[in-house]
């Protein structure tokens, strides 16, 4: 997991960010447990405040649930919140770059231009 100091994105964000694509992609299945608090803490060089922070905002999320003396685990995926989460998280990314190609005076066209040339390389891949 990369944590950037100097992202302008809180560290918790980034941590809970890195979990929430590991457990919608797959990558983590529904038991599989997160680290403990404590060790990635010290793997990532953070509070242990911040990591716990990380583990709130997924089980906010409904992405884990909090196990009484065993951890964080990960739940069920539904695929119906599973698309609901990535919806959103389109949608806030979206949002940005609107208001960026606005404030840049980037046109409507310019910009689906431009989102169909991500589309056409991600499915070359």
């Amino acid at each position: 997991m990369k944590i950037l100091q100097t992202s302008g994105v809180p560290i918790y964000r980034q941590i809970a960010a890195a979990f929430q694509e590991d457990i919608l992609s797959g990558k983590m299945k529904e038991g599989d447990y997160l680290p403990s608090i404590r060790s990635l803490a010290a793997d990532l060089k953070v509070s242990v405040i911040t990591t716990m922070k990380a583990y709130e905002t997924l089980e906010e999320e409904g992405l884990v649930t909090a196990v009484q003396g065993k951890g964080f685990v990960v739940n069920a995926r539904n695929s119906d919140m599973v698309m609901e989460q990535y919806r959103r998280e389109i949608e806030k990314n979206l949002s940005v770059a609107v208001k960026k190609a606005k404030t840049a005076g980037i046109t409507k066209t310019e910009l689906k231009e431009t989102i169909d040339v991500f589309w056409n390389e991600e499915t070359e891949e």
